[in-house]
């Protein structure tokens, strides 16, 4: 039994309760983690959960690694697709964050498992079918779902080269006019409400900012043709299946993508359209071109473009033929521009849309003139 004194020195050694861990049979079912302070969270995932798992799983092979994270994971809706609905729930992030940190230095082989291990967890693959299947907008919260988790878990948090990797694991298993769609919804102009801005594309203008996230990854993809299965012609074609969706985009949306993507970008499209019989459509993109300028795009990129698709036809009345065409539709452009506004439309941004018109064909047609004259 023991002295008093001794019973009272045992309680003094022994100042917290017995039981302090609750184990996982005693949790809540699931825990939602936008719940818990924003640096608390950060600290969990961000500086803690990702390196110690690392460290203390070095042993295992991958796949055991894998089967705890499920098992870990399934029990958090802020990491599934679809399961939590808080608006600036930093779930996605934060797994990212945890991936990132995780599985840095592993090789190639290893990634792949991640990835199928990522597919299975989220049942990812089903539901981008489901998205990239349907008609544009209607499953707008599943694409936004979609476009959420990707770009923060998978792309957004890497280097270029490793979103690369990513990225192509997600658009391989798609055809590509569903690699258009699919890419549309990863990096395609977001409006207000959270939604694509699939008819914005059709029935407007977008601003160059809307468009630079879209025309980032399309030339991070440009860059990296030398990859098994993945050409220019792909590219190409992808682009083509792009600028149609839904339905055939405006104009200026076009050729402002395509002056944000770059001149090699810009070259090979146009060269592609040409060669395909495409004129007018290349000389109103051109046409347009002309007019971003205004927009800050250099004037001597486009006229060296122009002359570069001059030079890829094989003969001199060809290269007539095409100069003929762009010259027809610079008039063609201005009349519509001047009819607009003189039928009463007074509408001040086609107003300004007539005088960068005239000022951009003049600017063009004298640097156009002086490549001839100087190369003579």
């Amino acid at each position: 039994m023991g002295t008093p004194t001794a019973q009272r020195s045992r309680r003094a050694r022994r100042p917290y309760p017995v039981r302090t861990v609750t184990t996982r049979s005693q949790c809540r079912p699931s825990v939602r983690f936008e719940r818990l302070p924003a640096e608390v969270f950060h600290m969990i995932l961000d500086r803690l959960s990702g390196l110690l798992f690392k460290r203390c799983t070095i042993l295992l092979p991958t796949k055991d690694r894998l089967k705890f994270i499920s098992s870990m994971f399934s029990q958090i809706p802020c990491f599934k697709l679809e399961e939590c609905t808080a608006a600036d729930c930093l779930g996605f992030y934060s797994y990212g964050v945890f991936l990132k940190t995780m599985i840095s230095g592993w090789d190639e082989v290893e990634w792949h498992r991640v990835f199928n291990f990522l597919c299975s967890f989220t049942n990812l693959l089903p539901k981008i079918k489901m998205a990239v299947t349907g008609k544009p907008g209607v499953s707008w919260y599943l694409e936004l779902q979609l476009r959420l988790f990707c770009r923060q878990v998978l792309l957004d948090p890497w280097s270029s080269k490793d979103t690369l990797f990513w990225l192509t694991r997600i658009l391989k298993p798609w055809p590509v006019v569903l690699q258009a769609r699919l890419l549309f919804i990863l990096y395609g102009p977001l409006l207000p409400d959270s939604t694509l801005a699939w008819q914005g594309m059709v029935e407007r203008e977008m601003s160059r900012s809307a468009l630079w996230n879209l025309a980032r990854v399309i030339v991070l993809l440009y860059s990296n043709l030398d990859l098994k299965d993945w050409t220019t012609g792909t590219m190409q074609t992808i682009l083509e299946e792009l600028i149609v969706l839904p339905e055939v985009w405006h104009m200026e949306n076009v050729a402002r993508l395509l002056v944000l993507c770059g001149n090699t970008v810009c070259y090979s499209i146009l060269e592609n359209k040409a060669h395909n019989g495409q004129l007018r459509q290349v000389s109103r993109l051109i046409v347009h071109i002309i007019l971003g300028c205004v927009d800050g795009y250099c004037m001597n990129s486009v006229v060296e473009m122009v002359h570069q698709v001059c030079q890829s036809f094989n003969n001199t009345s060809e290269r007539f033929a095409f100069i003929q065409r762009l010259e027809d539709m610079f008039s063609e452009v201005t009349m519509e521009v001047y009819e607009f506004v003189t039928a009463g439309n007074h509408h001040e941004d086609m107003g300004q849309t007539l005088w960068s018109l005239v000022e951009s064909s003049a600017h063009f047609h004298a640097k156009f003139l002086y490549m001839f004259l100087k190369n003579e």
